[in-house]
């Protein structure tokens, strides 16, 4: 067995695009999960931005017997979910939900980075479904509104993950200001230089508070939409204990997650960073986040 091959054992993939979902994909949930399997992974999360994925999950049970990785869902707080939906984060969390997703189509930021880019719109409203609509965070008078509190003890009581999404700089600080003041430390900031446009020095911050910095190798696989340097210096600044590496794939015409994580590991040998460090992103840093530690 090849050094990579030797350090994909045990990862956690905390963000898979796998199926069904509106949007075209290229594999289900269980294909990726037996791909995830015969590369010795521990776990993949299932995402998608229109449904909760629990179900999903559920019902593909006997397609995953056999298999050793574990595979988990998670809900997406966006309009299709009814927002910030405390009941449906509740149910999710009650029938094994591992991660819940502050808004993602319907943030803000995400609002307005299609209403900027044709083809990101028509992306994210396949089958010629609704447009989402823009959910904030904030009270009027700019104060968190009630739920999101509610939301976070929900999540802390379960041990689930808290991602913010693709929210802004500012909301984001908020919400990870708010679950940390209230005890909970699973918490996951999701690709920041991509629709959220959380800079360097923000990111930062939010990981000097406890948060985590998700980069999707989706990405930088063949550097798809960033160049692999600009990879290095995020973890450069944020350092590998404050980083975690997603695949953000299952997307009809993208790489198959495993292929991603396969290159970009290697990517990330060969500029110099040591296993340990790898293992952290890929491996420890995302079990400690869904409680598989």
């Amino acid at each position: 067995m090849g050094a990579v091959d030797n350090l994909l054992i045990g990862t956690v993939d905390l963000h898979c695009h796998s199926g069904p979902s509106p949007m075209p994909r290229r594999i289900t949930h269980a294909e990726a999960a037996r791909q995830a399997d015969e590369a010795g992974f521990r776990a993949i999360v299932a995402k998608c931005h229109y449904h909760d994925t629990v179900t999903d999950i559920l019902a593909m049970a006997p397609l995953l017997d056999g298999l050793d990785v574990k595979v988990f869902g998670g809900i997406a707080l966006n309009s299709q979910n009814g927002g910030l939906n405390p009941f449906a984060v509740d149910r999710s969390l009650k029938m094994g939900g591992k991660v819940v997703w502050f808004p993602t189509i319907s943030s803000a930021a995400h609002v307005a980075h299609v209403a900027r880019d044709e083809q990101a719109r028509a992306h994210f409203q396949p089958r010629g479904m609704m447009q989402s609509d823009e959910i904030s965070i904030f009270r009027p008078d700019g104060d968190l509104r009630p739920e999101v509190h509610q939301i976070i003890g929900l999540a802390r009581e379960a041990g689930a993950l808290i991602s913010t999404g693709h929210l802004g700089p500012a909301p984001a600080r908020a919400l990870v200001e708010a679950a940390v003041a209230a005890g909970h430390d699973r918490l996951v900031v999701s690709h920041p230089n991509f629709v959220a446009g959380i800079g360097r020095q923000q990111a930062a911050e939010l990981a000097g508070l406890g948060a985590v910095i998700e980069h999707e190798l989706g990405h930088y696989h063949q550097e798809r939409r960033f160049k692999f340097s600009e990879l290095l210096e995020w973890i450069d600044i944020i350092g590998p204990e404050r980083t975690s590496l997603a695949s953000d794939l299952g997307q009809a015409g993208n790489a198959l997650p495993v292929e991603a994580y396969r290159q970009c590991v290697a990517g990330l040998l060969d500029s110099g960073l040591s296993e340990r460090d790898i293992r952290l992103m890929i491996r420890d840093n995302p079990a400690r986040l869904i409680g598989l530690d």
